[in-house]
């Protein structure tokens, strides 16, 4: 009995199709004047806080864990040129992160951590695709109540974590990946503004 022949995954798949949803997301974020005028508001609030002695204090859930740690060494390390370091901080110790999810549950490491680290003047950037993960919405009500400006940066409509900052940044996309490359390029835009607003990159 001969065995079926495999079938060729490049005959049933067009990666043309990915890169369309993604235009079309794109063209609605960028079309979309609320969004733009959130993601100025949010870096001004980033220059604001960096030029009192504030920080930036950032968390997300996997992928948005990344995004966060990679918005973080862009500040505290570069950009696109030679500059000062930026304050700027993720949290993705290990140590911390699994300490505390045993001993007080995985919904409190966030919070935990910005109590520890935030102080009034600071901004949390709290990234999240659905805007409904527990451990983030506690660490918009941790950071509130350390007086800290709150960014969400979020997916599907804004999810439970809507309103609950100071400025909300929502990205349009039913699907976590198609939402994360939005908030990858709003990271990248608002690190560019960031270095702007504190004299480390003037346009001509």
């Amino acid at each position: 009995m001969s065995t079926p022949a495999a079938s060729d995954p490049r005959q049933t798949f067009d990666p043309a199709l990915s890169f369309a949803q993604a235009r079309v997301a794109l063209e609605q974020f960028a079309s979309d004047p609320g969004q733009h005028a959130a993601v100025v508001r949010a870096i001004d609030a980033c220059v604001h806080a960096l030029r009192t002695g504030g920080k930036v204090l950032c968390v997300g859930n996997g992928g948005s864990a990344c995004d966060a740690a990679h918005f973080a060494e862009e500040l505290t390390g570069r950009f696109r040129a030679d500059r000062p370091p930026i304050a700027a901080l993720a949290c993705s110790d290990a140590g911390h992160i699994t300490c505390t999810a045993n001993d007080y549950g995985f919904e409190h490491v966030f919070a935990r951590w910005v109590l520890a680290l935030g102080r009034a003047g600071d901004v949390l950037l709290a990234l999240s695709t659905s805007g409904n993960s527990a451990n983030v919405l506690r660490a918009i009500d941790a950071a509130l109540e350390r007086r800290m400006t709150v960014i969400t940066l979020l997916g599907r409509g804004g999810g439970a974590a809507r309103g609950r900052g100071t400025v909300d940044i929502i990205v349009p996309g039913d699907a976590a990946d198609r939402v994360q490359e939005l908030h990858k390029l709003v990271l990248h835009t608002m690190v560019e503004g960031i270095e702007y607003g504190l004299g480390y990159a003037p346009r001509g």
